[in-house]
C-alpha cells in the first residue's frame, strides 16, 4: 500500500515572473480580450474582401497584381520574426537580458523590413494607377493589407518602447508583463499574415 504523500515536499514549478504578481497577470488576461476584439475586426476586413474579391470592373486582375516574389519575402522576414520574439521570451524566462534585447531588437529589424517590402509594394502599384478606388477588389485589398501592415508598424513603435524601457529598468514584473504581451500581439499579427498570404495572395494566383 502506498504511503501518503506530503504535499509540502512536492516541488512546484517557479511562476514567471509576468506571472508573479496578481496585477500584472490580470493584465495579460485582459490583453487576451483585446486581441478577441482585433481578431473580430480582421474577421470582418476578410468577409469585405470575399464579397468584393471578384468586382474587378475595369480594374486589374489578382494574377496581374500579385507577385510571388515580395509576398515570399513578406512572409519570410514576418514567420522569422515569430521564431526571434519566441526566442526573446525565452530568454527572459532565463533571466538573460542582454540575450533577450538581443533577440527583440532582431525581431524590430524583421518587421521593419516586412512594412518597408510592403509600403515598396504599395508605392510601385499606385505609380501604375492601382489604387484602392479602381474596383472593390482593390478596396478589400488595399484595407485589409494595409490594416495588418499599420498594425505591425505599431508593434515596432512599440518594441523600440519596451528597448528603452528595459534598458532603463532591467527585468521586473512589469517590464517582462509587457514584453509578454507584445510577443502575444506579435504572433496573433503573424497569424493573420498566414491567412492573407493563404485567402488573398495564393488563392488570387491560382483562381
Amino acid at each position: 500500500m502506498s504511503l501518503p504523500v506530503d504535499p509540502k515536499v512536492i516541488p512546484k514549478p517557479p511562476v514567471p515572473l509576468e506571472f508573479s504578481v496578481k496585477a500584472e497577470s490580470i493584465k495579460i488576461t485582459g490583453f487576451w480580450m483585446f486581441l478577441v476584439s482585433d481578431m473580430l475586426i480582421f474577421a470582418s476586413l476578410f468577409s469585405v474582401f470575399a464579397v468584393f474579391r471578384s468586382r474587378i470592373m475595369a480594374g486589374p486582375t489578382p494574377n496581374q497584381i500579385f507577385h510571388y516574389g515580395s509576398t515570399l519575402l513578406e512572409t519570410l522576414l514576418l514567420l522569422t520574426s515569430s521564431f526571434t520574439v519566441g526566442m526573446a521570451i525565452f530568454a527572459m524566462r532565463k533571466s538573460h537580458a542582454k540575450v533577450m534585447m538581443a533577440w527583440l531588437v532582431l525581431t524590430l529589424v524583421l518587421g521593419a523590413g516586412f512594412v518597408a517590402t510592403e509600403i515598396h509594394e504599395f508605392v510601385t502599384d499606385v505609380q501604375h494607377g492601382i489604387t484602392w478606388h479602381v474596383s472593390g477588389f482593390l478596396s478589400g485589398f488595399f484595407v485589409l493589407v494595409g490594416t495588418h501592415g499599420a498594425h505591425v508598424s505599431f508593434g515596432i513603435a512599440w518594441a523600440v518602447t519596451l528597448l528603452f524601457q528595459l534598458s532603463r529598468r532591467g527585468l521586473t514584473p512589469v517590464t517582462s508583463r509587457k514584453l509578454y504581451t507584445f510577443s502575444l500581439y506579435w504572433h496573433f499579427l503573424d497569424i493573420v499574415w498566414v491567412f492573407i498570404f493563404t485567402f488573398v495572395y495564393l488563392f488570387g494566383k491560382i483562381t
